[in-house]
């Protein structure tokens, strides 16, 4: 087991899979998931980069904090999930691509110690990498748009 989590964590992610908004971690809210099964939890990040708004974060829904110790097929229908948020991506937001990241320890830019993947909306010369420090906390209005358009994409389209 690789863990850099401080004794006594209350994950944040375990929460929002959980259906628990806390007062002490105002980011995500439960409107801003458009995808949940038992395994797993997509939600519209609350951070955004200016020219990258409305990406994902998947999570599974078990506590994993990082890639080693993660089961093959949680992480098979991690990236098949991905895969499906991207072509919603390219239907719903006409993005002209799509970037996935995940961190793994300190060194690695991990600061939440629960796996999760992140699923960009990539737009020609749109600065993702550059502009890193950039990034700012969205409004849960500004979210909500997103999550809706994803949710919709789903409904529609998406069969487990």
């Amino acid at each position: 087991m690789h863990t850099n989590a401080p004794e006594g964590y209350l994950c944040p992610l375990c929460c929002i899979a959980q259906g628990i908004e806390r007062e002490d971690f105002p980011y995500t809210k439960q409107q801003d998931i458009f995808y949940q099964d038992t395994q797993l939890t997509a939600f519209v990040s609350s951070h955004w980069w200016p020219n990258n708004r409305g990406h994902v974060i998947i999570i599974p829904n078990r506590h994993t904090e990082n890639l080693y110790d993660m089961p093959d097929e949680e992480l098979a229908a991690i990236h098949s999930l991905s895969r499906t948020i991207a072509l919603a991506f390219k239907e719903t937001y006409g993005c002209d691509g799509v970037s996935t990241r995940q961190h793994n320890e300190p060194a690695g830019d991990q600061d939440v110690w629960h796996y999760h993947l992140h699923v960009f909306p990539r737009y020609l010369d749109d600065q993702l990498y550059i502009r890193n420090a950039e990034k700012f906390l969205s409004h849960p209005a500004e979210r909500l748009a997103y999550a809706e358009k994803l949710r919709g994409y789903f409904q529609k389209h998406y069969k487990p």
